[in-house]
């Protein structure tokens, strides 16, 4: 098997049989787009159109989409298209002019927010909302270091590129950057994983230290999602968010992933930890597909990093933005969209965990919301992790119409993250065609 080691799930040239057409395609693209560029699936998929929680493509084939966080209440969802068509056709300008729409959008988020978050700012991709959230960071406290989780992603600026270990060891980590174990009970078997993840963050300040730096932030992904995705248990976040404070550095909670509903219990990750950030950074969700990002703030942070800068970014938070992102409020609380994650994850989680009874091959499932986590290994016993079944089962239901991917260190985690409007149905859609492909390795 050819394997592409900088990215779980990466097309590799040669590594399948394409149609001409398909071939074609892919010697355009890296002709024009250049070499850094993946594919995902052995064979990728050529997509054309979108709706709800279905992807076609050209020749009409529809693939259930169980795994984009970008369009998190289905793709085209007509309230959003039609909060954008409107206001492109009546106004899309900068911050630096008045307008109402983004001071109703900032005073409705910051509501769903703890009351010591009470200022935004705006950006227009979760890249740039945690490159902000580090400048201020830095800012205010003096220093530099950064405590990430050892497979953590927080984006493709150079700043927090060097904050990202998932992205390989050819894309370096900043001399300032410490990494800590994910709180991953399944392999550990520790009893406490709080008690063992701030004991990790206390020893990367305490290493910080001793190499003359002084930490300035904590930011972590509240479902260790790029980690293996481990959302249990609840609070692991409290004492090592301590730990940083008691340091004079902020904690950041990177809400790009598990924000806007995706847990299903709150509107935010961080809240199932029962921690106060000082920052919290937005993405891909907010506005279903229009880039929109930002980051929310204690007021007395941004005075102090305000006092000696100025902000402006050209299209964050321009009025068209600002009109999906509220749409996206809207959909979320008109449609239910919390109970329904809450509701539908907990059903999706026991069509897994009745499958796992018969198969040795699914060693754990961890699931919170519509996020989910199936850690494939070569027995249960071993939990020796199976990377080349994982490619196996992802690419099987790429063939049976399912999209999902993989995530995880070891590359054997299933990352399962369908739309929030996801119903009881496309579980069962889901299931049908897992249990095909499992029961395909078993013959």
């Amino acid at each position: 098997m050819i394997v592409d080691r900088s990215m779980v799930n990466a097309f590799v040239p040669g590594a399948a049989v394409l149609s001409e057409h398909e071939n074609a395609l892919v010697s355009r693209r890296q002709r024009v787009l250049g070499p850094a560029y993946r594919l995902f699936y052995e064979r990728p998929v050529h997509l054309v159109r979108g709706q709800g929680v279905w992807l076609y493509d050209e020749a009409g084939q529809a693939y259930l989409d169980v795994y984009n966080n970008v369009a998190s209440l289905g793709h085209c969802h007509p309230k959003v298209v039609e909060a954008i068509s409107r206001q492109a056709g009546l106004l899309a300008t900068h911050t630096r002019y008045l307008h109402e729409d983004i001071l109703a959008y900032a005073e409705r988020l910051l509501a769903t927010l703890p009351d010591s978050i009470g200022q935004m700012m705006f950006t227009c991709t979760g890249s740039e909302a945690n490159d902000l959230a580090l400048r201020i960071a830095r800012g205010v406290t003096g220093g530099e270091g950064v405590i990430v989780t050892a497979c953590a992603y927080h984006g493709v600026t150079g700043t927090v590129a060097a904050i990202s270990p998932s992205l390989g060891e050819h894309v370096p980590l900043a001399r300032t950057t410490r990494t800590v174990a994910a709180p991953d009970a399944y392999r550990t078997g520790e009893a406490d994983v709080g008690a063992a993840f701030e004991a990790d963050v206390r020893r990367a300040i305490a290493d910080m230290r001793r190499h003359g730096i002084r930490p300035a932030a904590l930011i972590a992904d509240s479902v260790f999602s790029s980690d293996g995705i481990y959302p249990h248990p609840a609070g692991v976040l409290q004492g090592a968010a301590a730990a940083i404070r008691e340091a004079g550095g902020l904690f950041i909670a990177d809400e790009v992933q598990s924000g806007f509903g995706r847990t299903g219990e709150n509107m935010w990750g961080f809240a199932r930890h029962g921690v106060l950030p000082d920052l919290v950074t937005f993405g891909k969700p907010m506005g279903n597909g229009y880039p929109v990002a930002g980051l929310a703030a204690n007021p007395q942070t941004l005075r102090e990093f305000g006092e000696r800068s100025r902000y402006f970014n050209t299209f964050g938070g321009n009025a068209v933005g600002i009109a999906a992102a509220t749409a996206v409020l809207d959909v979320i609380e008109e449609e239910g969209l919390l109970e329904n994650a809450h509701k539908t994850g907990a059903y999706f989680r026991e069509r897994l965990e009745a499958l796992a009874a018969s198969c040795e091959a699914i060693g754990d499932v961890r699931q919170v919301g519509l996020f989910i986590g199936v850690e494939i290994v070569k027995d249960r016993t071993g939990r020796e992790p199976d990377a080349a079944l994982t490619t196996t089962i992802v690419n099987g239901l790429r063939e049976r119409g399912v999209l999902i991917s993989a995530t995880g260190p070891r590359a054997n985690v299933l990352k399962i993250r369908p739309p929030l409007n996801f119903e009881t149905s496309h579980v069962d859609f889901f299931m049908e065609r897992m249990s095909e492909v499992l029961s395909l390795q078993k013959t």
